[in-house]
């Protein structure tokens, strides 16, 4: 609308641009302030408003049929200002052309809306099915368990009574041994008394027998009870020879009974001390093998160790370096920290040849021939972008990232230099992707000392298996979320106790001698006051790529354990020149018996190809398999069979 002071007053800010100074100050005369408001203006306001009060709003395309008296203002305003009007003409077609590409998206849409009411109708009824379905399951199992406690409850109840009653009959054995012991007490006293008493009969008998003779009896009388008194004084006699030869062994119960307790703890005792003495003798016979291992190990290593004295050469004064390097001493002194000298090697080529790099103006075509990599087939000159490692660093994680989201979202796996030189064609143009390959390939190829450069020229040159690199981040991330798990507080720090634990039980299989090399790395972010860990610290990576020292240990520990199994896999196969996939198996399961046959039909894969329909039949050369082995995620599965759970190799 026209502003309500324009009839008193008009802002001259929009003065045209080419006036001079003395119109500008000229203009300011309070004159020529007031300015009326254009008789067409109102003309134009006065039909606008008339065509809008006479449309109804009140239906559906009302926005629409309100838009046609402002397109018809417009149209009468080009129309008026010819000068205007080619330029104004072009603004109303292309809003035009945008309408009517909006109508035309929105009709297109329109039935995907009503695809989406369906489809969330038919899901929001099928949740109430599945709602429904697990109320009933939820009501059935808890009428079962309330079933259960009852059964519970009655089991309960029979049992104390059933111990009740087993502790009742225990008392009344208990007093019926104990009043059969008095009545076998009782029985052996009543019999001594009973002897007792026939032998004071047999005094009595005897001495009446006396008196009687003495008193003028008959002989004849005598001398029967005489015989029959030897008589009996015979059926005695063998009767007491009798009970003697049945019962002289004989002793009494309880002195058994004691003696039986006796010899059932010795005999305990005996069995124990045989088990512990069994077991020492196992491990005696274990500690001697391990012995002759380490005699024959400490032989070979003096062996080597006077053949390395012999052939070494004199150690090179890495200090001469920082004349040379740029940066000087305090450079050099950062590069060299912590490095063998075959390391120390690495980083000096790569200076050298990060130096040449950025003194090349262009890069040599290899050709398109089949033989050289998609990423690289260009013939011709490229020009050098000199690009700086942190910017390689960037474009590489970020193919990483879209990559590793394409797979997932597709769910296949794609290989990656034909995804590498899509990426860069598609960030950079047709034209410029292999300028940008041969510029990011060169970088790989020289920088070796970073791990996210070295890892990507490994993969994309075919060094190695893209699951090897994958294998590596996945192992650092699931150690990461274990000592995320155990640290209660979220305060991203552990105690060195607490952090040792974790370690030790994310890798259960690792040597004692690596777990200490893990817990020295993670010594740099060990607080000074106080017994912390910053774990959160060990796992930051800098602009250029470069790990902490704890992870760039834990991945060489990988590479190292490798070998190290692969070495074992070697010495299993003895003198083999070409092996088949049975033998190799039978290799595999001899040094790793915990292998399931899902890892190990994998490690074969690597080695005889997944679309061998027969690949038992076809015998590969040794190192041939080594080497396709190295290159893939190969790790030990289970323990050593000599070593045990305690002394193997990381697991999963």
């Amino acid at each position: 609308m026209w502003p309500a002071f324009a009839s008193r007053q008009s802002i001259l800010g929009n003065h045209k641009p080419y006036c001079t100074p003395e119109e500008r100050q000229s203009s300011s005369d309070p004159a020529l302030l007031t300015t009326p408001k254009p008789r067409y203006l109102e003309q134009l306001e006065s039909y606008l408003r008339k065509e809008l009060q006479s449309l109804d709003l009140t239906e559906k395309n009302s926005q629409e049929q309100k838009l046609q008296p402002y397109r018809e203002v417009f149209e009468f305003f080009i129309d008026t200002f010819k000068t205007y009007k080619p330029l104004l003409s072009a603004i109303k077609n292309e809003y035009e052309v945008t309408l009517a590409h909006q109508k035309k998206t929105i009709r297109a849409l329109e039935p995907l809306k009503a695809m989406v009411t369906t489809v969330s109708e038919e899901c929001t009824q099928q949740i109430l099915a599945l709602q429904e379905k697990e109320n009933d399951e939820i009501n059935m199992l808890k009428q079962e368990k309330q079933r259960l406690l009852k059964v519970i409850d009655n089991m309960k109840e029979e049992n104390n009574s059933l111990q009740t009653q087993v502790g009742r009959l225990q008392g009344s054995v208990a007093e019926e041994y104990t009043r059969y012991l008095n009545e076998h007490d009782a029985y052996k006293l009543l019999l001594a008394k009973l002897n007792h008493m026939h032998s004071e009969e047999l005094e009595r008998s005897r001495h009446q027998a006396q008196v009687k003779a003495v008193k003028g009896e008959d002989v004849v009388k005598l001398t029967l009870a005489l015989k029959m008194a030897q008589q009996d004084l015979t059926k005695a006699q063998v009767k007491l020879n009798k009970m003697t030869a049945d019962y002289g062994d004989v002793v009494p119960r309880r002195d058994f009974e004691s003696l039986e307790k006796k010899y059932s703890d010795l005999l305990q005792e005996m069995e124990t001390l045989q088990k512990d003495y069994e077991q020492l003798h196992q491990e005696y016979e274990t500690l001697l093998e391990i012995h002759r291992e380490a005699a024959e190990q400490r032989d070979n290593s003096c062996a080597e160790l006077q053949r390395a004295e012999h052939n070494r050469t004199p150690r090179p004064n890495w200090e001469k370096c920082s004349e040379v390097i740029p940066g000087g001493a305090d450079r050099w002194g950062c590069l060299a920290e912590g490095k063998t000298s075959d390391q120390l090697v690495d980083v000096l080529l790569e200076e050298i040849g990060t130096g040449m790099l950025k003194e090349r103006n262009v890069f040599p075509g290899w050709g398109k021939g089949d033989e050289v990599p998609v990423y690289l087939r260009h013939e011709g000159e490229v020009k050098n972008k000199r690009l700086t490692k942190k910017d390689v660093v960037s474009i590489l994680k970020d193919v990483w990232k879209e990559k590793i989201a394409l797979e997932e979202q597709t769910g296949e796996r794609s290989g990656l230099p034909e995804f590498f030189l899509s990426y860069l064609q598609r960030r950079y143009g047709e034209a410029a992707a292999m300028e940008w390959s041969y510029n990011l390939y060169e970088n790989m190829r020289l920088c070796r000392s970073s791990h996210v450069l070295s890892s990507f020229c490994d993969v994309l040159t075919g060094k190695v298996t893209e699951e090897q690199y994958h294998s590596q981040n996945q192992l650092v991330s699931y150690l990461q979320q274990e000592l995320a798990a155990c640290d209660s507080s979220s305060s991203g720090t552990l105690t060195h106790e607490e952090f040792s634990t974790v370690v030790r039980g994310a890798f259960p299989l690792k040597r004692e001698e690596s777990i200490q090399e893990l817990l020295q790395a993670s010594r740099c972010q060990l607080d000074s006051t106080e017994d912390l860990i910053d774990y959160t610290a060990l796992f930051k990576e800098d602009e250029e790529g470069n790990a902490e020292p704890f992870i760039t240990k834990l991945r060489s520990q990988y590479v190292r354990e490798k070998q190290e199994y692969l070495r074992q896999l070697k010495d299993k196969l003895g003198d083999l020149v070409e092996v088949k996939a049975d033998d190799l198996k039978i290799a595999f399961w001899a040094i790793d018996p915990g292998i399931d046959d899902r890892t190990l039909d994998s490690y074969l894969g690597l080695v005889y190809g997944l679309q061998q329909e027969q690949p038992e039949q076809e015998a590969v050369p040794v190192e041939a398999a080594l080497e396709r082995l190295l290159a893939g995620d190969v790790r030990r599965v289970g323990p050593s069979p000599r070593e045990g759970s305690t002394t193997g190799f990381e697991g999963e």
